[in-house]
């Protein structure tokens, strides 16, 4: 959600849960509009010449579902009139699906995670 007064930004889980702080010079760009919205993960590797043992969300693969990995529910982004609008067009990327994976649900939903290395990521 965006602050009107001082065009600071903020992630908000539930009502009134603050999980995030983006503050407005970040998105001198921005303060118009903007057509993309944009979000993943990252897990730092070093060259080690083996993958990263770090497991990302929950350390449980997307497809083991809601009782196991890690997901998002009804994600929406604020417009301009600071409604809530559900994401249209949501596409999906992992670039390690053996280490980590992401699968589209429903109504804007995501299941993600991963264990990092194992036997199938080396």
């Amino acid at each position: 959600m965006q602050d009107q007064k001082t065009g600071n930004w903020w992630l908000e889980y539930g009502s009134g849960n603050i999980v995030g702080y983006w503050p407005s010079s970040l998105f001198t760009s921005l303060k118009d509009s903007a057509t993309t919205v944009e979000f993943g993960g990252e897990v730092y590797i070093k060259s080690t010449g083996t993958h990263s043992s770090t497991q990302m969300g929950s350390g449980h693969f997307a497809d083991e579902g809601s009782s196991k990995a890690s997901y998002f529910k009804n994600m929406q982004v604020v417009n301009s009139d600071n409604q809530l609008i559900p994401l249209s067009n949501l596409n999906v990327f992992a670039e390690e699906p053996k280490c980590y994976n992401i699968i589209k649900g429903i109504n804007n939903d995501f299941y993600y995670g991963g264990p990092g290395r194992n036997m199938n990521c080396p």
